[in-house]
């Protein structure tokens, strides 16, 4: 990390990487919060693909390698992508999985097949199209960060702007179209926003990484917060995150490509979320014993009760040995018991205390208080 901070402040190139990667992590987590909540998380991967062609047909019109042209062309394509697929689900009886398969397969497939034609054009100037398949991060440059910035600001202003319509069209749509909203211009201006984050990430992450980075981000931000807003905000920071240690470790170690890097670090973020976020593997496990310890207590507590419920006085001595033949009974549970002031041991005997009667008549009164209500 020495080695790195010290080119950022000093190496062109890894400055404007590391701004270009942490700016478009952070639009494509803000922007894949929506693609995951709406259940549309190929939608990323469709587009990504589908943009290929676009920046393919644009070299082949123009004959050069402008930034801003092939983007457009990326931009046209994306969006003509994202149109079929909206057409082919609500005119067909195809479900939106097949559509997004669909369109993903066959844009990119004519992509392909146009990229392979244009490396037999002898053009000198065809050269390094190719890097738009798995990017190239290496090849920005101020004006793209410039670029990628605006687009992000634009996106966060549009966000602010419609964050009702976005809120209520995400989580209940038949109350979005009853009480007024334009439901389709939300639903295409989200597209919209989802298709250039893709786009300006093509340069950078390529074609068939894209789709992670805007995923990724979202599904470790989802692990850790039920609201939208800390969503969003997760989704960015975990994205802006990504892009930063993806470029230290790209710029720090030889023949490691940054895209790749990106993405992995993502997917770092996103095992970890699944593993201890307060709804992760590690926390529901440790939950489920916690739980499980603790309802061995209570209903070994409540053997006793029955047992010492038989006579006048609660507190008379009874063997240990009478709790063998009960199934959830352990020494480890009776010494934990005793260790909470629940039952006394003594010479081989148990006695409830005052403490340990109070425990069990309020659990036996509140179980049987819900089991009541329900």
């Amino acid at each position: 990390m020495t080695e790195y901070f010290s080119l950022f402040w000093t190496d062109y190139t890894v400055r404007t990487i590391t701004l270009g990667t942490a700016v478009l992590g952070a639009l494509s987590g803000m922007l894949g919060s929506f693609a995951v909540l709406r259940k549309e998380s190929l939608l990323g991967d469709a587009i990504s693909h589908a943009a290929l062609p676009g920046i393919a047909i644009a070299f082949l019109i123009t004959g050069t390698k402008d930034m801003g042209i092939l983007l457009l062309g990326a931009i046209v394509s994306g969006l003509t992508g994202a149109f079929l697929i909206r057409k082919i689900v609500t005119r067909t009886h195809l479900k939106t999985d097949t559509a997004l398969g669909l369109i993903l397969s066959v844009f990119f497939g004519f992509g392909m097949l146009l990229l392979t034609y244009i490396q037999k054009i002898p053009d000198s100037n065809q050269a390094g199209l190719d890097s738009y398949l798995f990017g190239q991060a290496a090849t920005l440059v101020e004006d793209d960060v410039k670029l990628m910035s605006l687009i992000t600001a634009i996106s966060f202003f549009v966000l602010i702007l419609f964050w009702k319509e976005f809120k209520i069209l995400l989580f209940d749509p038949e109350y979005s179209h009853t009480i007024g909203i334009h439901t389709r211009f939300i639903d295409s201006l989200i597209t919209f926003f989802i298709v250039i984050a893709i786009v300006i990430g093509l340069q950078t992450v390529g074609v068939v990484l894209m789709s992670a980075l805007l995923l990724a981000p979202a599904a470790a931000a989802r692990q850790w917060t039920n609201r939208l807003i800390g969503m969003v905000f997760l989704s960015g920071i975990f994205g802006a995150f990504s892009g930063v240690i993806g470029t230290a470790i790209s710029a720090t170690e030889n023949n490691i490509p940054t895209g790749p890097v990106i993405v992995l670090i993502a997917g770092i973020f996103v095992l970890f979320s699944f593993l201890f976020s307060p709804r992760g593997f590690i926390v529901k496990q440790l939950n489920y014993y916690k739980n499980r310890k603790k309802l061995k207590r209570i209903k070994t507590l409540q053997l006793m009760y029955d047992i010492a419920s038989t006579h006048e006085n609660i507190e008379h001595p009874h063997s240990v040995k009478i709790l063998n033949n009960f199934q959830g009974y352990s020494k480890r549970v009776l010494s934990a018991l005793e260790d909470e002031g629940w039952i006394t041991l003594q010479n081989g005997n148990w006695s409830l205390t005052p403490r340990g009667f109070n425990k069990i008549t309020t659990y036996l009164s509140t179980e049987k208080n819900d089991t009541a209500t329900n």
